[in-house]
């Protein structure tokens, strides 16, 4: 890791689309309704891998990010959201996975938001003479590069068959009447492959395309479409959403109306909510003053499917980073269960593989602990590692669903299938 980056930010006019810019073997990207920051190329200022350890993986990351970024030198004359410093993240969901949480930072990045466009570049501290003037900022940037040919992967099931799945949902729902915990949320899991040489922004443009309302996402082979923030942090300002509770879009006009309905009526699926929203509040109390979670669930409308949400907004009081808040809300009710030590050792116990990333907190962190985090959802995690080998690049895509009293085996295993249907449908 350098011991210090030279920042600068500059506007720059941009007509192109920021996933031009990303390497096709391994994009980095944030995206939401043609706004977000994209990584230009494959070229690192820093890069933190953490593996399981002693400490809890998130705060070794927020020391590290702190050395990062107390170091730094920061000229960011634009002033916006994912300006100046910044860095890419994705965490694994459980202390206890055998994948990496990383945080990267890359040597140039280019974003956009509210119509206006800039660039940044990072330099070690060495090599800060080497700087461009802002006569030349954008010398040397790589041009952008139009998405390679369409390609489809395959998907079969993974270690936990739908046959398993019901069956682990039913072994929830005893300890659930035994009152070990209130709700558990089970997943499954699909593997398959991409052709060798497929460039996998491609993905992330489908993904991005047919769900606008998420927030599209590519770190490190984890690439996906969440629509759930975990939390959003900017100048003191912070807003989370919470979405728990789901029910499959209808054909027509009429039977969607009634999905809306029986969903927004469910008292299974309010009760799952509220355990998500408490989960939320409490973790953010710590941390903030005027917290407002006020006006009940509304429904949420996706392509495929609709959600009940519920928006939290606060004001940091404290001084935490985003990345320490997501951290503290991690793992929320909404993607683990409740009482959470209980739930995580159902998981642990019920799925037959290990989640990674999947559920865990994926975004990004700028130098003055501002960033936008999301859940890890409706994304496959893909190993990026041999893309140049030439052999297929294998993939696992993951969809889960909340177990709690009342819940039916059969009806959680077709959520999951609509879960799935975002990252099955762009993989085709």
């Amino acid at each position: 890791m350098s011991a210090g980056l030279v920042v600068q930010t500059r506007e720059f006019d941009l007509a192109d689309d920021l996933l031009a810019y990303a390497d096709p073997a391994d994009p980095r990207a944030w995206l939401r309704r043609g706004d977000g920051i994209v990584a230009v190329g494959s070229e690192t200022a820093a890069v933190v891998r953490i593996s399981s350890g002693a400490d809890p993986r998130t705060a070794a990351l927020s020391r590290a990010w702190d050395g990062i970024r107390s170091s730094a030198r920061i000229d960011d004359a634009v002033r916006l959201p994912g300006t100046g410093l910044v860095a890419f993240a994705a965490l694994v969901f459980d202390e206890a996975s055998a994948a990496d949480s990383v945080l990267i930072v890359p040597r140039t990045v280019i974003g956009r938001h509210g119509g206006r466009t800039w660039i940044t570049r990072i330099v070690d501290a060495g090599d800060a003479d080497d700087a461009p003037a802002d006569h030349g900022f954008v010398d040397g940037v790589p041009a952008p590069t139009a998405l390679g040919p369409h390609w489809a992967g395959t998907l079969g099931p993974g270690a936990q068959t739908a046959q398993g799945y019901q069956a682990s949902v039913r072994e929830a729902l005893a300890a659930i009447a035994d009152a070990r915990y209130g709700k558990v949320v089970l997943a499954r899991d699909l593997v398959g492959t991409v052709p060798a040489g497929s460039d996998l922004r491609r993905l992330v443009r489908a993904l991005s395309t047919e769900y606008p309302d998420t927030w599209a996402f590519a770190v490190d082979g984890l690439i996906g479409a969440s629509p759930e923030t975990l939390v959003t942090a900017q100048d003191g300002v912070v807003t989370a959403r919470v979405l728990a509770g789901t029910a499959a879009r209808g054909a027509d006009a009429v039977t969607d109306a009634r999905a809306a309905a029986s969903l927004a009526d469910s008292p299974k699926d309010n009760d799952e909510h509220a355990f998500a929203v408490r989960s939320v509040v409490a973790s953010l109390a710590p941390h903030t003053t005027a917290l407002d979670a006020e006006g009940g669930p509304f429904i949420l409308e996706l392509p495929n499917l609709f959600h009940l949400a519920t928006d939290v907004r606060a004001r940091l009081s404290d001084g935490a980073s985003a990345l320490d808040l997501a951290a503290a809300l991690h793992p929320t009710a909404a993607v683990a269960g409740t009482p959470t030590d209980a739930a995580i050792a159902a998981i642990r116990e019920l799925e037959p593989f290990d989640r990674g990333r999947y559920a865990g907190p994926v975004g990004w962190i700028d130098g003055h602990g501002n960033g936008e985090w999301a859940i890890a959802l409706r994304c496959a995690q893909f190993d990026v590692t041999g893309t140049g080998s030439g052999q297929p690049i294998p993939l696992t895509a993951y969809a889960g669903a909340g177990i709690v009293a009342g819940s039916d085996p059969e009806a959680e295993l077709l959520e999951t299938r609509v879960k799935f249907r975002p990252i099955v449908d762009a993989l085709a």
